[in-house]
C-alpha cells in the first residue's frame, strides 16, 4: 500500500512500483499468463529441460553443437570434485539444505577452462547451477548415510539428479513430470529472489554472490518455502474429510493458508493449471493420493469460504508442486532446495540482463524517528 507524509509516496512493499525492464518473462497477473521470451509457458512444457535453459538465458533456442556442448559440460560439472565433498562433509548433516546452498555456493571455484564459448559469467552461472544439483543429492544422501553418486554420461539431466538423489534409475514418467516442474518454476520475473539477486549485482559483486543472495531469499515460507509448508500442512490435517475445519479454523483466527493465493496472479496461476492434472496422474500410491485429494479438498474449501466474501482466490503453483515431488520421494525440507535447482537459471539470466546497463540500487528511506537535538545529550 501506498501512504503519503508530507508530500513523500512511498510503497513499503513496492507493489505496483516499476523498478526496471527485462526481456526474460512476462507475468500477465490479470491474464494469467506467464511466458518466457515469448513462448508461453504451455508451449514449453515437454520441450527438453536444458534447451528451455538456454533459451532462457540467450533468448534463442541452441542449434545442434550448443545442444551437444551445454549436455557434456553440464554433465561433467554436475559430478562433485573430491574438495567440493570435503567441504561438503564439514556441513552439519541436520543443516536445512537451503542454507547448506546459500553457505556453499560462494565457495566454489569456477574452471579456468571454458567450454561453451559464450559469456564468462554465464558459464560459471551454469557451472554453479550444475553444482546445486548434486549439492542436493550429496547432502541428502550424507544425511542417509549413504555414498555420494556421480551423474552418469549419456542420461538427461533431472534423470541424473533421480539416479544421484535415490541410487535407482526413475521411470520415464518420473523424468519428465520433474522436467515439467522444474520448467514451470525456473523464471517468474522481478520475484523476491530475483529482486535480491539484482540488488547485491548491482554493487559489482560477482555473480556466486548474487546467486547466494537470491537463495537465501527463496528460503522465506512467503516465497520458495510455500510448497514444503504447503505439503506439511496437508500432512497434519491427515485427510480430504477434515480439509474444511481446518481451513475454516485457520480463516476464523487469521491463519496464512500456504500456497493459497498468489501475489501477482488475480486468477488460475497458469502454472497450477498446467501441474496440477500431472499430479493427480503421478499421485498413485496411497500415501501420495490421500495428499493429493487433502491439498484439493483444501482448495476446494478456501473457494468455498472466500465465495461467501465474494472473493476468488486459486492455488498456485507451489501448492501441487509438492505432492509432486513427494510422489518422486524427495522430502518435504528439500522441495525449496528443489526450486533453487530450477529457479537458479532465471537469476543466472536476469544477472546477465542487468549487467548490461547496471545502476547501483540505492532507494532513499523517509526518516520518521526524533529530530536531531530533542532528546538531549548523549549519556556518559
Amino acid at each position: 500500500m501506498s501512504t503519503e507524509s508530507e508530500e513523500v509516496l512511498y510503497s513499503s512493499d513496492l507493489a505496483g512500483v516499476v523498478v526496471g525492464q527485462t526481456a526474460i518473462s512476462d507475468v500477465q497477473g490479470d491474464k494469467g499468463l506467464l511466458s518466457y521470451r515469448g513462448f508461453d509457458i504451455n508451449d514449453l512444457v515437454g520441450v527438453p529441460f536444458l534447451h528451455v535453459v538456454w533459451m532462457v538465458l540467450f533468448g534463442e533456442w541452441p542449434d545442434e553443437k550448443q545442444k551437444t556442448r551445454l549436455k557434456t559440460f553440464m554433465c561433467k560439472h554436475t559430478a562433485l570434485s573430491h574438495a567440493e565433498i570435503d567441504l561438503l562433509q564439514q556441513v552439519p548433516r541436520d543443516l536445512h539444505p537451503m542454507l547448506m546452498l546459500q553457505g556453499l555456493v560462494p565457495l566454489l571455484k569456477a574452471p579456468e577452462e571454458k567450454w561453451l564459448e559464450i559469456d564468462e559469467d554465464a558459464e560459471t552461472g551454469l557451472f554453479l547451477a550444475a553444482k546445486i544439483t548434486t549439492l542436493i543429492a550429496a547432502h541428502y544422501r550424507l544425511d542417509q548415510s549413504k555414498s555420494v553418486l556421480a551423474p552418469i554420461p549419456g542420461r538427461l539431466y533431472h534423470e541424473n539428479f533421480l539416479h544421484m538423489f535415490h541410487g535407482t534409475r526413475p521411470t520415464e514418467e518420473q523424468r519428465k513430470m520433474l522436467d515439467a516442474a522444474q520448467i514451470l518454476q525456473m523464471e517468474h520475473s522481478f520475484n523476491c529472489g530475483t529482486f535480491a539477486g539484482r540488488v547485491c549485482a548491482s554493487t559489482l559483486a560477482p555473480i556466486q554472490s548474487s546467486i547466494s543472495a537470491s537463495i537465501g531469499t527463496l528460503f522465506g515460507k512467503l516465497h520458495g518455502g510455500a510448497d514444503q509448508a504447503a505439503l506439511e500442512m496437508a500432512m497434519e490435517i491427515g485427510s480430504p474429510d477434515k480439509a474444511e475445519a481446518y481451513v475454516k479454523d485457520c480463516l476464523a483466527n487469521k491463519v496464512k493458508i500456504m500456497g493459497m493465493g498468489h501475489r501477482e496472479y488475480r486468477t488460475v496461476d497458469p502454472r497450477a493449471k498446467i501441474l496440477k492434472p500431472m499430479a493427480v496422474e503421478l499421485c498413485q500410491d496411497d500415501e501420495s493420493k490421500n495428499l493429493l485429494a487433502t491439498l484439493i479438498a483444501v482448495e476446494e474449501a478456501c473457494q468455498k469460504e472466500f465465495a461467501k466474501r465474494d472473493k476468488e482466490i486459486w492455488a498456485n503453483v507451489e501448492f501441487y508442486k509438492g505432492a509432486v515431488f513427494h510422489s518422486l520421494g524427495i522430502p518435504t525440507h528439500y522441495f525449496t532446495a528443489m526450486f533453487a535447482m530450477s529457479r537458479v537459471y532465471g537469476y543466472i539470466a536476469h544477472f546477465l540482463e542487468f549487467r548490461r546497463d547496471s545502476r547501483l540500487i540505492r532507494p532513499r528511506a523517509e526518516y520518521v524517528g526524533p529530530p536531531v537535538g530533542e532528546r538531549g545529550k548523549t549519556a556518559a
